[in-house]
């Protein structure tokens, strides 16, 4: 039998295991994890418009979402979509449910050292595998970094029922713009409850900057959400690399999978939806080909579209906010969610971008090289 190894045990990997739980029933697969990344410690947010293999891991769903832009807040109905949020925890009791009726899937614990081809190296040992996908080492050519995405979060306890429970903030621009382009996401947990997130967009390589992220977090808890004073539950934060650029995957029999093989979208910083879908093309093209390359390619475009506004904040970082003003201005969230998603026309995308300024753009755009067609993992 041919052997399947996924190096990693976080998000991606579970998700490839579970599409292959129920796709394809004929290989031997091993989730190889060493547990330094507690499950019990993550959660991800997305939107989708359809529903998921992993629905049953969202504890919550959301169908409106508030936005803060321009000097005014709108409440904003998502249309065909639904926000939801998966935790760690929940999201390996679904994946176990497809996984654990199959005796020839298997989680072993151990360190994966290195992903070769033939095999993984795991704990000094050798484990053969004809397909490796790895979340783990990463590609060996990773693309330039456009920016960088710096956030704190606080779960945080009010004093006062502060928080709409049923009504995420995506975005708030109240808030200080010094250290780049800068807004505030909370997600509720219920009225007293929730996390509240500082983000922001800077220059590559930057450092976060803990004591205005502080500074930032604590003004906005008393003077927008005015909590009457807080308890911080728990605090997390990250610096994430943001590439526009397709990176190789594929390396022969091992594919790169994850935020490792670029699926973290460059102008927003999610991933989870990606994910999903990546870990669905990836289970057919074994089943329909028996290999794992045949990988749908989204148009080179939205990667132009992404790169191109990393280029205009980081250096104007005020654009941000006239940039998610115009893709947030119609009746519902959808039509801004559906580009975010690479599902748009050009004629749907130019009415998106009316009212932005074009020769601000169109100088990003020459001061950057794009490729005429984009590589695919085949």
């Amino acid at each position: 039998m041919t052997r399947i190894v996924i190096a990693g045990g976080g998000v991606s990997g579970l998700s490839l295991a579970a599409q292959l739980a129920v796709t394809d029933h004929r290989h031997p697969v091993v989730v190889v994890d060493d547990g330094s990344r507690p499950l019990s410690a993550m959660a991800w947010a997305s939107w989708s418009d359809r529903p998921g293999l992993l629905d049953a891991a969202a504890s919550r769903w959301f169908d409106r979402v508030r936005v803060h832009v321009g000097g005014r807040t709108t409440v904003l109905p998502l249309g065909h979509y639904r926000y939801r949020v998966v935790r760690g925890d929940d999201l390996l009791t679904v994946v176990r449910r497809f996984t654990d009726p199959l005796p020839h899937f298997t989680f072993h614990p151990g360190h994966v050292d290195r992903v070769e081809d033939g095999g993984v190296i795991v704990d000094g040992q050798h484990m053969r595998a004809r397909w490796v996908f790895d979340s783990v080492a990463g590609t060996a050519e990773p693309a330039p970094e456009d920016a960088r995405l710096i956030f704190r979060g606080w779960h945080v306890r009010s004093e006062r029922a502060a928080f709409d429970a049923e009504t995420p903030t995506l975005f708030d621009f109240r808030t200080s713009q010094v250290n780049g382009a800068s807004f505030v996401y909370v997600l509720p947990v219920d009225a007293h409850h929730a996390l509240v997130e500082h983000t922001s967009f800077t220059v590559p390589g930057a450092e976060q900057d803990p004591a205005a992220q502080e500074e930032a977090l604590a003004e906005y808890l008393a003077e927008v959400v005015g909590t009457g004073g807080h308890e911080i539950e728990r605090d997390e934060q990250a610096a994430l690399p943001l590439c526009s650029r397709q990176v190789p995957r594929r390396h022969s029999g091992v594919l790169t999978i994850g935020a490792e093989a670029g699926l973290l979208k460059a102008s927003t910083g999610y991933a989870y939806q990606r994910i999903q879908r990546d870990s669905e093309a990836i289970a057919e093209s074994l089943r329909r080909n028996g290999h794992p390359f045949e990988l749908p390619v989204s148009p080179a475009r939205f990667r132009m579209f992404d790169g191109v506004l990393l280029d205009v904040i980081t250096k104007e970082p005020a654009q941000l906010e006239r940039a998610f003003g115009a893709l947030f201005r119609f009746r519902t969230a959808e039509p801004a969610l559906r580009f975010l998603d690479e599902a748009t026309t050009p004629a749907q995308e130019l009415r998106l971008f009316a009212g932005l300024p074009a020769a601000t753009y169109l100088r990003a755009a020459r001061r950057r090289s794009w490729p005429s067609a984009a590589p695919n993992v085949r």
